[in-house]
């Protein structure tokens, strides 16, 4: 991009001298909103000179007021995006094997969906409306300013895909592929056919209602039979397609759950609304005393009302998972052997290619970039703030690539990306069942069961005291007491607070992790790439024997080298090191292998050298030394306030380390842990935390390495870093997908809270039911009132749920 652009737009004849104008945007650019350059361009807008930060930020906006689009500057609530001047090749949407995978055939031409990353605010959907919709060949174009998605339709005989393109580009959006077309277009059907049916519900109740007021005003039975009969058939004729058209996923619900023999909420809901809709419709016909059609409507309608608010519940705590798959580019820039550069779909990219990233771009793949370069990672770490990346250093598919173009050496694609594993471990968080929900799910199905046999005891009462009033009882108590808001109470706060852990950078990929969690009084740290950077520098070396200093570095960094070790980073700069054959970690000891056709070792003094433990590393044979290397290593900026943030908490916290007991102690000490422990196997932290565990505390275990594995699977709960060992993640409840320690004191807030909201949706799940039953079975609740308070329920436990999506993290202390 231009950032420092000196062009001046050629002003507007025929008005006022630019000396005689205000100077407007001087404190950014009029277009993007970013920083102005020196000398920026210009361009006369309602008699003022605005400023650009580049041409073509400014050659945007001139094409804008051109087009008669300029109420878009006025509509606006964000800043657009910045508009680069270096040409863009849209030639690769055209490619057939593009549009044959992503374009649906339509009458007419073709369509697609794009999503773009520029679209900030409802205006800047309102500008590509417009804009695309005046581009020949376009046939429709809508712009989700929510989504980020674009719906082209355009005709291939008049206009290839890349022209409208192209213009979208010019005005700084720019277009990528949405992936999972036929999902979204599944997602988009399944959303269109829900919103018709509440709205059909919705309409047929008022309608319903209003036609129910009208007979129960009759007080004096003054209407005539005729109007009364005719005002029936007309609500049976509102009440029919709201009860099979919009009530339909509640009677297949019930049907599936009939053919498996087990009563749930659906059977339930689906019985009661037919229930109340033929004994009208028996009643319409032959003229009897009462219908109940404004019941049967009024279910249908608040039900879909409650069950639109669970999914909004659910899509909140999916959002991560849709984030990650719109990260996946369609398409990657390649470099050439000749040094060119070409686009080339997604699926072409192999290992050991040269990508390049341009700058707002999404990284393709995971790889090794070749030149430093600044990274945005907060779809996969949560951390806001772009890193800045030197050369050699590992990123991501999925990053965006900031300030300064990029250039990579691909190391993984595909399903083997971290972005894929990410979203794998994302929809294993979301597919749990834990042991609370399905203990709720057991209560709501004999409940349901229970609540059937009441009923006909219930009715057969009626029957004898009050024969007039038998069905409507009976009915009103079937309604009341459907256990909906008991089957949400857990499902909806689960749902929302995986999604709330999800925006942290904090994925659950157990069952009982939350609740376990929730319950921790005991929190334990390995040191080592946790509470430090993890990355160790080399502070002085020490030779004997006849080994030079440089020599022994080379041999300590072969042994090092492919070892995964936090400790390996110290040695990563060693040029000139040797293969290193047979090597094999000691656990809690060092590493050992042979090195130029001699064994060496490289760990703690008694295991390299044969001699007594002093907290440095050692090289030697077993039982000579031969070299030793003082290391050094720093905390990470956060731990301090991670570790004051859990102690606020209430929780105890202990530091487990492998390291000598000197080291340990000063960074206990300078990171605030009263206790520590040093010369830690993994068989002795285990050991602690089971001496913790026999003590009645739980607890939680935070690593990242190999030889955290063991204790993480040990501990009541373990937290692994996105960043550690795999094997750490495989054993740990939670994963860390960022490097901050302060996702920690915010998860335990969140569980803790979650704890807490599960049990006053199970509280007023089950208050309710009590209260309510006693009351329909006296023949205190009317049919339409018992579908409100009902309906009620189920949106009271889904809205106190929903509160989790905007849990910060901090600050919680109550257990």
């Amino acid at each position: 991009m231009n950032s420092a652009a000196a062009t001046t737009i050629a002003l507007d004849p025929g008005v006022a001298h630019p000396g005689d104008l205000r100077l407007a945007d001087a404190g950014g650019c009029h277009h993007c909103g970013e920083e102005l350059p020196p000398s920026p361009a210009r361009l006369q807008f309602d008699g003022a000179i605005r400023a650009f930060c580049c041409d073509g930020c400014a050659a945007a906006a001139q094409w804008i007021r051109e087009a008669d689009l300029g109420d878009y500057y006025r509509l606006r609530s964000e800043h657009a995006g910045r508009v680069g001047t270096e040409a863009v090749d849209l030639r690769v949407w055209d490619r057939d094997e593009v549009l044959a995978e992503h374009a649906l055939v339509i009458e007419g031409g073709r369509e697609i969906t794009l999503l773009t990353d520029g679209m900030r605010c409802a205006a800047c959907a309102w500008l590509i409306d417009r804009v695309l919709a005046r581009e020949p060949g376009v046939l429709e174009a809508t712009a989700n300013a929510v989504t980020g998605r674009i719906r082209l339709a355009w005709d291939p005989r008049r206009t290839a895909l890349s022209a409208p393109l192209q213009r979208l580009v010019a005005l700084g959006y720019r277009p990528y592929l949405a992936s999972g077309e036929a999902r979204e277009r599944e997602r988009r059907r399944s959303r269109n056919r829900d919103l018709i049916r509440i709205g059909i519900a919705g309409l047929g109740a008022m309608q319903a209602m209003m036609l129910a007021e009208a007979l129960y005003l009759d007080f004096s039975s003054s209407m005539s039979l005729p109007t009364r009969d005719f005002f029936r058939w007309i609500t049976f004729l509102v009440s029919t397609p709201v009860v099979f058209y919009a009530g339909w996923p509640f009677l297949a619900g019930a049907w599936r759950e009939l053919r498996h023999r087990r009563f749930g909420m659906d059977t339930l809901i689906a019985g009661s609304t037919l229930l109340a809709y033929f004994a009208s419709v028996w009643e319409t016909v032959r003229g009897g005393a009462h219908v109940w059609y404004d019941a049967a409507v009024m279910f249908v309608f608040l039900l879909l009302a409650a069950r639109m608010l669970e999914q909004r519940a659910r899509a909140i705590a999916s959002a991560q998972v849709d984030a990650l798959a719109r990260a996946r580019p369609a398409f990657a820039t390649r470099e050439t052997a000749d040094g060119q550069r070409e686009s080339v779909p997604l699926a072409a990219l192999a290992i050991a290619d040269i990508a390049c990233v341009a700058v707002g771009e999404v990284v393709p793949a995971d790889g090794e970039l070749l030149a430093p370069a600044r990274f945005e990672e907060a779809l996969l770490t949560g951390e806001s703030s772009p890193v800045d990346k030197a050369s050699g250093d590992r990123v991501y598919a999925g990053t965006v690539c900031r300030e300064q173009p990029a250039r990579l050496r691909v190391t993984g694609t595909g399903s083997t990306t971290r972005l894929s594993q990410l979203a794998r471990l994302v929809d294993q968080a979301q597919a749990q069942r834990p042991a609370l929900a399905l203990a709720a799910d057991r209560i709501a199905h004999r409940f349901v069961a229970g609540l059937l046999l009441a009923t006909l005891a219930v009715y057969a009462g009626w029957r004898v005291h009050d024969p007039a009033r038998a069905f409507e009882v009976t009915l009103a108590l079937l309604v009341i007491s459907c256990p909906c808001a008991l089957s949400l109470a857990v499902p909806a706060a689960l749902a929302a607070a995986h999604g709330a852990l999800a925006r942290l950078g904090v994925l659950a990929v157990r069952d009982h992790a939350l609740d376990r969690l929730a319950q921790a009084t005991d929190i334990v740290f390995d040191k080592t790439g946790t509470l430090s950077d993890g990355r160790p520098v080399l502070a002085a070396v020490e030779a004997f024997a006849g080994l030079d200093q440089a020599r022994a570095l080379r041999i300590a960094a072969a042994l090092e080298r492919d070892s995964g070790h936090p400790i390996a980073a110290a040695f990563a700069q060693v040029d000139g090191a040797p293969n290193a054959d047979d090597v094999r970690a000691v656990p809690g000891q060092g590493i050992e292998g042979v090195v130029e056709g001699r064994h060496w070792r490289l760990g703690q003094a008694g295991f390299a050298a044969g001699g007594a433990d002093d907290g440095q590393l050692w090289l030697g044979d077993g039982e000579r030394a031969m070299a030793r290397f003082a290391l050094k290593e720093s905390e990470r900026v956060d731990a301090r306030a991670a570790i004051d943030a859990l102690r606020a908490l209430g929780l105890a916290v202990h530091l487990s380390s492998g390291d000598a007991a000197g080291p340990v102690q000063r960074f206990a000490r300078q990171v605030g842990i009263g206790e520590a422990h040093a010369r830690q196997s993994p068989e002795d932290k285990l050991a602690f935390v089971r001496t913790l565990q026999q003590r009645g505390r739980v607890v939680a275990m935070v690593g990242d390495g190999l030889n955290d594995a063991p204790v993480l699977g040990g501990a009541d709960v373990s937290l692994a870093l996105g960043d550690g060992a795999a094997l750490a993640q495989r054993a740990a409840d939670l994963v860390l997908t960022g490097h901050s320690l302060s996702r920690v004191p915010q998860a335990i807030a969140i569980a803790r809270r979650t704890r807490r909201v599960v049990r006053q949706n199970l509280g007023w799940a089950l208050g309710y039911n009590l209260l309510a039953l006693p009351l329909a079975a006296a023949g205190m609740v009317t049919p339409w009132l018992a579908a409100l308070g009902m309906a009620i329920s189920s949106l009271a436990v889904t809205a106190n749920a929903l509160r989790l999506t905007r849990t910060t993290g901090t600050g919680e202390s109550a257990r």
